[in-house]
């Protein structure tokens, strides 16, 4: 592919499908073209927030520029990805949240489904693996399977004080020491340029690490397409430039202020009517397997940027709804049932794929059995294409709303697309609630709580609150 191709580029456009959430479609349950009229002024307003602040590090909004002022780090990168995949056999991310939901989530995305299974002649690169918590069990697993001193370690952290990749790092910087290990040949760390623990620890080895930057203005849920990201993909044999220049081109698509031309600012209107409608289930459904776990990052980036207490004139509003991941065709024999005759309180989104990477021919067999003789000849692209459809049909026809997004196929250039399309809309639909889309007050409290759990210092006060409200009434256990 040619991605810098502009053909070819408008060839592998993602789109958005939102007739299923209107009213000619849906009747009374759907949405008028006059609400969204109604509402213009508002979205022109929100569109240029975003658009007044792009890029401002003390709002957070760095994450905007970085399909454009990267190409250094980018080169940078590509080099280090290459050492790394000659010299060692895995390659370990260690973080939690946006450091490891977007590492994970691309990785599915855009390599083999078994890709650590596969032999070395066909994996070409490192296995991969990606710890995102601090359970116990999980650790011990990692260690049965990988070789730490053939191991590089990415360590993602801003500030060098998250509870759970400290951890991590405490642990394999053990077991490399003890191996003879030294720790920067075998270490990578991805935190703040200048200050921070991290620096710290790089300082105490006279600056021996290999570092790569976390942006001031790019928090974790928006970092995949910064080093966070960018590093291990890269790793992988994932084209990052690619991967930019469809969030490139997205940003393109959505350079207007009128909802109908501007794909992200339609879907955000679109959450906004239903939030205020009272549907406070936002269903992310993708139907392809490599995108299973792009619901996971989109839970966090629509979860934590939008469920917020108050609105920037101080007023209470508890926005936001709840994110729930699902997966077609999977989700069909389990949750869909609930969304066609449960409550009205749902929006869905599917994320189709018009080509997938293989088609599958099914094989004719069972002529006899009506039930099953029918699939020979056709294919399982046929199949869950027409299953997508199929569901979202069904769903309009129960009155309950759903657009679809669609990527021609799944690679570097449509997922960087689907990605800052993503972001946008959150970005967008902030401003439409008048919410700080970018802070996590919620998230930090209860950081807080756990320092003051394990007993870290000046937490000492709130130790003894959490004790004291911990106290247990026996009436209420059983």
């Amino acid at each position: 592919m040619d991605f810098n191709d502009k053909k070819w580029q408008d060839g592998m456009r993602v789109t958005v499908d939102y007739n299923y959430m209107m009213s000619k479609s849906l009747g009374d349950k759907g949405i008028k073209d006059s609400e969204i009229s109604a509402l213009s002024e508002k979205a022109a307003s929100a569109y240029g927030y975003v658009a007044k602040n792009r890029g401002k590090d003390e709002l957070f909004m760095g994450w905007t520029e970085l399909p454009y002022n990267q190409n250094e780090i980018v080169e940078d990168i590509l080099k280090t990805a290459k050492e790394v995949r000659s010299k060692f056999k895995y390659f370990v991310v260690l973080g939690i949240g946006g450091s490891a939901l977007g590492p994970i989530m691309a990785f599915n995305a855009l390599k083999h489904l078994h890709y650590n299974e596969l032999p070395d002649d066909k994996r070409n690169g490192p296995k991969f693996y990606v710890e995102d918590n601090v359970d116990p069990v999980r650790m011990a697993a990692l260690l049965d399977v990988i070789e730490p001193e053939k191991t590089c370690f990415n360590v993602i952290s801003k500030s060098g004080a998250t509870s759970e990749t400290m951890t991590q790092y405490l642990i394999i910087a053990d077991i490399l020491k003890n191996k003879g290990v030294s720790l920067p040949d075998n270490i990578i760390f991805t935190t703040d340029e200048k200050k921070g623990n991290l620096i710290k620890i790089d300082q105490s080895f006279g600056g021996a690490f290999k570092k790569y930057v976390l942006p001031d203005g790019v928090g974790g849920r928006f970092s995949e397409m910064c080093p966070v990201g960018l590093l291990p993909a890269a790793v992988l044999g994932i084209d990052i430039k690619a991967m930019l220049a469809g969030a490139a081109y997205m940003d393109g698509l959505c350079s207007s202020p009128d909802v109908s031309n501007n794909p992200a600012l339609a879907c955000a209107v679109l959450q906004y009517i239903t939030m205020k409608q009272g549907k406070n289930i936002n269903v992310l459904m993708p139907y392809s397997d490599n995108l299973k776990l792009m619901a996971d990052w989109y839970c966090q980036l629509w979860a934590e940027s939008l469920g917020k207490a108050v609105d920037y004139d101080g007023n209470v509003v508890n926005a936001g709804t709840t994110a729930v991941k699902s997966l077609g065709v999977t989700d069909q024999h389990s949750q869909v049932q609930l969304y066609i005759e449960g409550p009205f309180d749902k929006v869905i989104t599917f994320i189709s794929v018009s080509e997938y990477a293989c088609a599958m021919p099914i094989a004719h067999g069972c002529e006899d059995i009506p039930d099953v003789g029918f699939l020979g000849g056709h294919t399982m692209q046929e199949l869950i294409q027409a299953e997508n459809k199929a569901t979202a049909y069904a769903l309009m026809r129960a009155g309950r709303m759903n657009y679809t997004i669609t990527l021609p196929a799944v690679n570097e250039f449509t997922l960087g697309q689907l990605m800052y399309l993503l972001e946008l809309q959150t970005a967008y639909t902030g401003a439409l609630l008048n919410i700080n889309t970018f802070n996590q007050p919620g998230v930090e409290n209860g950081k807080k709580a756990t320092f003051a759990l394990l007993g870290k210092k000046g937490y000492e006060a709130q130790k003894a609150e959490i004790a004291s409200a911990a106290a247990p009434d026996k009436k209420y256990i059983v």
